[in-house]
């Protein structure tokens, strides 16, 4: 084709053209004054008015007026949080009033067993969404609840890949049941036995598919859960499409690179070749010539990478929502990693013009695993002489495949293998980790599906039924070498399978109507749950299993085992509302459990809430800057049964193992006997009373919640020493006391600055609790051992349970100073001033729990820039330091033992304890060290993108946002150890929680 030639006197009409047409746009540009109010007529502050297609706006001044410049045609877009976006034309004077974002006023919160608006709430609840923008790296569910909710103190178990965490509402409710929450997924109670091969409870829902999390955390608003409630409920509802909505996809992948971040302070291959010199001058030939760093050699970098997609929908009258999940994490310790996949369907049909709907949700979970037994590593690590390398050329270590250990002369039936480990002496964790293999795979399945029939007719009745089911099951196989350490000669194949499945129908009939100024919802209805588990497990050596001296195996045949317990219930709720002011919520449960014996099987369970809409008032009806003032009052009782053998109340005979045969004549046959039993077991019952305010002002730029609790519970389930011969066994579990929790709770969610392109937001929380037992029946006492074992002494245990004292509290002697304010060993304070030292004189000094928790979140969005941080902290929270105490003997005996020699650390050195004193310097008050701590758990820095790509259409198709975190980046605490954050009050050998670096995508098609 020939290009057309313009000549120059139509290059000059198109020049004039174009140049006449531009001033005559220019020339439609039209200042814009406008003024944005409320409903009320009330100016809002701070809204965002933008013109369509275009990156310019303004933002409202403190009158609510702004002004700007815009093409004549085109439209502004008012938008503020809190109400709907208006779109008006463009004129010269605008006047735009924003509605109520109804559906953001009235939030609809899950609660059991129904929803209820935010505003209409009577008990301490919180619900949340997880933020996109602040959430972290987030492994699992739990993950996403650090530091966001006030009175919930979440600690993630260490570094190991997909761990889950402990999580304490409000503290503990029990001394030896569960202090664990009750967790409810889209409607289905989950069974919080974990399998053995799982890494955690929650393990089998995708982060990414989370829609909210709701915590109940006072009894008047979990009381409708009943015998499980005691602890708190937190309920979580996964994403759902829209109805008539077209497909969208989601895809959200990172890449993480982890490292550790601290490591502990262990004496090198020189300082201890100095050390022992100077102590065991004889042994410092058998000592070797390295300067062997043992952490560096368990420990690594790693790159771990998270890959989720989903599609989200609507037909006419059929949401959907698909999406899949795979994770691949590896830990810092070697040899351990986790990959699990997850996949979820949401379906939620609607039919007879949404009179009859569905809910239909599945998941599937399989996870494999890589175990590595870190705590004995990092053990011997710690321990290991320093002087010696990894390997040995030595031909006498060909029976530990060439990694040095400390060993002995062998006697086996194989006269060629002439060496065997010495059981006595630190173990090489380079061969621990190589040469033991443990390996879990398991598989969960779930799905629940709820029906809500809306009467024809008579629409302010509704019937809703849901029947919903549980299936894992999981398979480990533990594979040690006869090369190793704990396992020489012999090695060791065993297996544990473990399979669980649960049932749970419900239904319940709900009315909802106003007659004028009077609001009621009653609800009533019945619940079925069943709840069985089995599994076995085998093994035994993998050669020479027939020597007389070979471990006995463990068979399956005897090793089997299978149990179930049930649960019925019955419930009912009534929510009245009067004026819109006051609002009052009676509940009730009743629950029969399988695990108590007849006459102890019901536990009853009332609850009674009120709450008064004070902004309502007409008092307060021309106060148009307070958005929300609420008091709340509530009074409830919630019940305990977990941590209760199923069949605990009846003499249950159990067949002996090949261990425990009695002989006839030449024939050796298995005995039954019967288990330890209670017969008078029953429910523990807590009650608890709370009262908090709601407040919010400024157009809910400020708001927050506080709220005081008190909650008791009686009949205390915990185990206790019995007399010999009254029961078939040494211990018991009973009821035997009572505790007292009170505490008081502070959420604040503020956005300080809003304008037209920058927003900084901020969400603080703080909880305090205080705990005491205050009643305690341990038969010939009123204390009880409770707690993990410490690494020194006989089976030692620390703590205690004792009236008038916190739960878990540490019983030690008060260790005594010289005038520079060094510990003198073995010497301690006399505290009943009888002139000896005895267990007179120990006493209870602190416990492992936190006296206040907090969490802060501050996010900046600047544009398509955002910047976040999260915090959280706890207070007053004490660990005893097995590490230091463990180590705390600078003596002969202490570097060398069993003909072995054991490291230590220069804190040690500097004490200078010798571990030879008459009182056990490992019971000092000295170990027991404040773990307090402020922690960042993640700084993330985010670009979001609007549109990538564009149809011919104009449609956009692609946005997104690309990211980059920084996972514990810094801690402040003054304690010594790798990290204070420790669950059970002992802190020995923890798998180390990783600094990590992600770079990841988010994208939407």
């Amino acid at each position: 084709m020939k290009q057309a030639k313009l000549k120059f006197p139509v290059r000059l009409f198109a020049l004039l053209c174009g140049l006449l047409l531009s001033v005559g746009a220019f020339a439609q540009n039209i200042s814009v004054t406008g003024h944005v109010k409320d409903a009320n007529g009330e100016p809002i502050i701070g809204a965002t008015v933008r013109i369509d297609g275009t990156t310019g706006g303004a933002i409202t001044d403190l009158d609510g007026n702004f002004t700007l410049e815009a093409a004549k045609g085109s439209t502004l877009s008012v938008s503020y949080v809190g109400y709907l976006t208006s779109k008006v034309a463009v004129s010269p004077n605008v006047v735009v009033t924003l509605q109520e974002d109804t559906k953001a006023l009235n939030e609809v919160v899950v609660i059991g067993y129904g929803t209820a608006k935010k505003e209409d709430l009577t008990g301490s609840v919180a619900a949340i969404n997880p933020d996109e923008m602040s959430k972290g790296i987030t492994n699992n569910a739990s993950d996403m609840l650090v530091g966001k909710v006030a009175g919930v103190d979440v600690q993630t178990a260490g570094g190991t890949p997909g761990a889950g965490a402990q999580i304490r509402i409000r503290g503990g409710a029990s001394l030896n049941a569960s202090n664990d929450p009750l967790y409810v997924i889209d409607g289905l109670v989950i069974d919080n036995n974990t399998a053995t091969g799982m890494s955690n409870i929650l393990a089998m829902i995708n982060p990414n598919d989370i829609e909210t999390f709701t915590v109940l955390k006072d009894a008047s608003a979990a009381a409708i859960y009943g015998s499980r409630a005691s602890n708190g409920v937190i309920i979580i509802t996964t994403k759902k499409g829209r109805a008539g909505s077209k497909p969208k996809f989601s895809y959200n992948g990172d890449v993480t690179l982890s490292t550790i971040a601290k490591k502990y302070d262990v004496l090198s291959g020189d300082q201890y070749r100095k050390l022992v010199g100077q102590i065991l001058p004889d042994q410092v030939d058998n000592l070797g010539t390295a300067n062997n760093k043992w952490q560096d050699h368990i420990f690594k970098d790693v790159i771990s990478h998270h890959h989720s997609l989903s599609m989200s929908g609507g037909l006419k009258n059929m949401p959907y929502r698909v999406s899949v999940g795979y994770d691949y994490d590896k830990g810092i310790v070697k040899t351990s990693y986790m990959s699990r996949f997850n996949s979820s369907v949401n379906l939620a049909p609607s039919f007879l013009k949404d009179h009859l709907k569905f809910n239909i949700t599945a998941k599937y979970m399989l996870e494999k695993d890589r175990y590595a037994d870190a705590g004995g590593a990092i053990g011997a690590a710690l321990a290991m002489d320093p002087t010696r390398n990894v390997y040995s050329n030595d031909p006498a270590y060909r029976f530990f495949d060439g990694y040095y250990q400390t060993i002995n002369t062998a006697s086996f039936t194989d006269p060629t293998w002439t060496y065997t480990s010495n059981s006595n002496a630190p173990q090489n964790p380079v061969a621990l980790l190589n040469l033991k293999q443990t390996f879990a795979n398991a598989n969960d399945l779930s799905g629940n599906i709820e029906a809500d029939y809306k009467v024809h007719g008579f629409e302010d009745l509704h019937i809703h039924a849901s029947l919903g089911s549980q299936y894992t099951d999981s398979h480990q196989s533990d594979d040690i070498s006869p090369y190793s350490f704990s396992n020489n000669y012999y090695g060791y194949h065993g297996i544990t399978r473990y399979y669980k499945y649960n049932i749970v129908g419900s239904a319940y009939l709900q009315y909802v109507h106003t007659f004028g100024i009077h609001g009621i919802d009653i609800m009533a209805g019945a619940e079925d749950s069943h709840y069985h588990r089995s599994g076995y497990n085998e093994g035994g050596a993998i050669q020479h299993a027939s020597d007389a001296s070979a471990p006995s195996p463990a068979l399956r045949s005897e090793q089997e085992w299978a149990t179930h317990n049930s649960l019925v219930s019955y419930f009912g709720r009534l929510n009245y509302n009067l004026l819109e002011r006051y609002l009052l919520t009676v509940t009730f449960r009743a629950d029969g459990s399988s695990r108590f014996s007849e006459g102890n099987k019901w536990g009853y369970f009332p609850a009674a809430a009120f709450a008064w809409r004070i902004n309502k008032e007409p008092f307060l009806k021309n106060v148009n800057w307070i958005n929300d003032f609420k008091l709340r009052l509530g009074w409830g009782m919630t019940g305990q049964q977990n941590g209760i053998d199923d069949f605990y109340y009846a003499p249950l005979y159990v067949r002996s193992d090949s261990h425990a045969m009695y002989p006839f004549g030449d024939t050796y046959y298995y005995t039954t006997r019967p288990n330890r039993y209670n017969g008078d077991l029953t429910w523990e019952k807590t009650t608890t009373y709370n009262a908090g305010v709601d407040f919010a002002v400024l157009n809910n730029r400020v708001s927050t919640s506080i709220d005081y609790y008190y909650r008791k519970t009686h009949d205390l389930l915990a185990t206790v020493d019995i007399p010999a011969g009254i029961n078939f066994g040494d211990q018991l579990m009973k009821n035997i006391g009572s505790m007292a929790n009170y505490g008081l709770e502070l959420s604040l969610d503020a956005r300080p600055i809003v304008t037209k392109d920058f927003t900084w937001q901020v969400t603080y929380n703080v909880g305090w609790n205080h705990n005491r037992i205050t009643a305690l029946d341990a038969t010939a006492t009123d204390w009880v051992w409770v707690g993990n074992k410490i690494s020194r002494g006989n089976n030692t245990r620390i703590q205690k349970n004792k009236v008038g004292e916190a739960a878990n509290s540490f019983f030690v002697y008060q260790q005594a100073y010289d005038k520079n304010g060094k510990p003198i060993e073995g010497v301690v304070v006399d505290r009943n001033a009888d002139g000896k030292i005895d267990d007179a004189d120990r006493y209870y000094y602190k416990d492992p729990a936190p006296d206040v928790t907090m969490g802060l979140t501050t996010k900046f969005i600047y544009k398509n820039w955002d910047l976040s941080a999260s915090f959280h902290a706890s207070l007053g929270n004490y660990v005893y330091y097995d590490y230091l105490s463990r180590n705390a003997i600078i003596s002969a005996s202490g570097l060398f033992s069993n003909s072995a020699f054991h490291n230590n650390t220069p804190d040690n050195v500097a004490l200078g304890w010798t571990g030879t004193t008459v009182v056990n310097n490992y019971l000092s008050d000295y170990f027991v060290r404040n773990a307090s701590f402020v922690k960042c758990s993640n700084i993330t820095l985010g670009y979001s993108f609007p549109s990538l790509v564009t149809t011919r259409t104009g449609i956009k198709t692609l946005d997104g946002r690309v990211f980059f975190t920084w996972q514990n980046p810094f801690m402040i605490t003054k304690y010594d150890g790798i990290d204070p954050e420790v669950a059970n009050g002992i802190d020995s050998n923890p798998y180390p929680r990783p600094m990590s670096f992600q770079l990841g995508v988010n994208l939407n098609f």
